[in-house]
């Protein structure tokens, strides 16, 4: 079962214009409704933390009180929403921090070639190469929120400085790098403390989606990152100014994929017939073909794994909703053909996927609800 993203709704896109809104800057949607939810707060921390779906939570729950009090309605409130898609972090940071669909700014997987050239880009890993202001010409919202009067700090990791994701995910606003958690949580709170005016602090967290990557839900290491995004919460809820909120939210959920249901789009010469660039991740993928070959690799796929993938050309693709209204410059970073998963399945691409796809045990990317849906938590002081 597949779940849409509602971007009229709101989705992951609508967190940081919510909480902008609550904070006085005019112009943004609220379609999260966290002005309501946010009265006479001057100050909001925002916290995502990579990998943690609303799914997650009740098993997160297990390994930290405050999570446990959350749910069980003694602390916070607690909602959820949903991603974009595909759901991966590179297309959710974006949307997060532009309070756009992905369809509008263009970071439309994890992997993505480059249209014209024979490049595939890693979004986590690109810096200068495309330009990041034509690559992704959406501005942050901190400008906006700047000229408002509000103050914007963002949290993040050091080795994240210059990339090309961090810079149009950041610009305008202060940056300070931070490891771990008791570097976040010190970060967050100072930001918050310091400025005099009205002020939004985002932090990032990326421990938990590294566990599950590496060890899967089940794993100690998964219990240990988990307690460890309970402390962080607990330092964060216990800090906060008086006149301040904290807002928790998440990129994606995860899944398990079990080494049974991966299927190798090398592994079979008809499953990547006329393809010339494999892009996207295992749970969403890009076929890039030579002309003329989309169609029958759509149809040889419907064939023969219709129960494990969604197969259909770029149009079909579009046509959809997923990505909501796509631009014009940004349709042909999407495959001819685009393979999205079902259920638990994977598409592995033996031949040009790095070292560290393969071992994976946790996933993400598609559309199936554990994926989707994440935390909308809110916290008062």
């Amino acid at each position: 079962m597949f779940l849409a993203p509602r971007y009229d709704e709101g989705t992951i896109a609508d967190v940081l214009p919510g909480a902008l809104t609550a904070l006085g800057v005019p112009g943004l949607p609220d379609r999260l409704g966290l002005t309501a939810r946010l009265p006479e707060v001057r100050r909001v921390a925002v916290l995502l933390v990579d990998g943690m779906g609303w799914g997650q939570l009740p098993a997160l729950a297990r390994f930290g009180p405050a999570m446990a009090d959350t749910l069980a309605g003694r602390l916070g409130t607690a909602g959820f929403t949903t991603c974009g898609f595909p759901s991966t972090t590179p297309t959710s940071l974006v949307s997060l921090n532009t309070g756009a669909v992905p369809g509008a700014h263009g970071v439309l997987g994890f992997y993505s070639l480059v249209p014209g050239t024979e490049i595939v880009i890693s979004h986590t890993q690109w810096r200068d190469d495309p330009d990041p202001a034509r690559w992704q010409p959406v501005p942050p919202l901190y400008a906006a929120a700047g000229a408002a009067g509000v103050s914007t700090v963002v949290v993040s990791r050091p080795e994240f400085v210059g990339s090309g994701l961090t810079t149009v995910t950041s610009a305008g606003a202060r940056y300070c790098p931070a490891v771990g958690v008791d570097e976040v949580a010190a970060g967050m709170l100072a930001a918050l403390k310091d400025e005099p005016g009205p002020s939004l602090v985002y932090g990032y967290h990326p421990d938990l989606d590294k566990a599950g990557h590496n060890h899967g839900l089940t794993s100690p290491q998964w219990a240990q990152a988990a307690a460890e995004v309970d402390r962080l919460l607990a330092i964060l809820v216990d800090g906060l100014p008086a006149d301040a909120a904290l807002v928790v939210t998440a990129d994606h959920g995860q899944r398990d994929i079990p080494m049974h249901r991966r299927i190798d789009l090398h592994g079979d010469p008809a499953l990547h017939d006329g393809v010339r660039h494999v892009a996207g991740e295992p749970r969403a993928r890009y076929l890039h073909t030579v002309a003329g070959a989309a169609d029958d690799l759509v149809a040889v796929w419907r064939a023969r794994f219709g129960h494990a993938v969604w197969a259909g050309t770029r149009d079909e693709a579009v046509a959809t909703g997923w990505y909501g209204p796509v631009g014009a410059d940004h349709a042909a970073r999407i495959g001819d053909v685009v393979l999205v998963c079902r259920d638990d399945w994977a598409l592995l691409a033996s031949r040009t996927d790095g070292p560290g796809i393969a071992p994976m045990v946790a996933m993400h990317g598609s559309l199936t609800p554990v994926e989707m849906q994440i935390p909308l938590l809110v916290y008062r002081a």
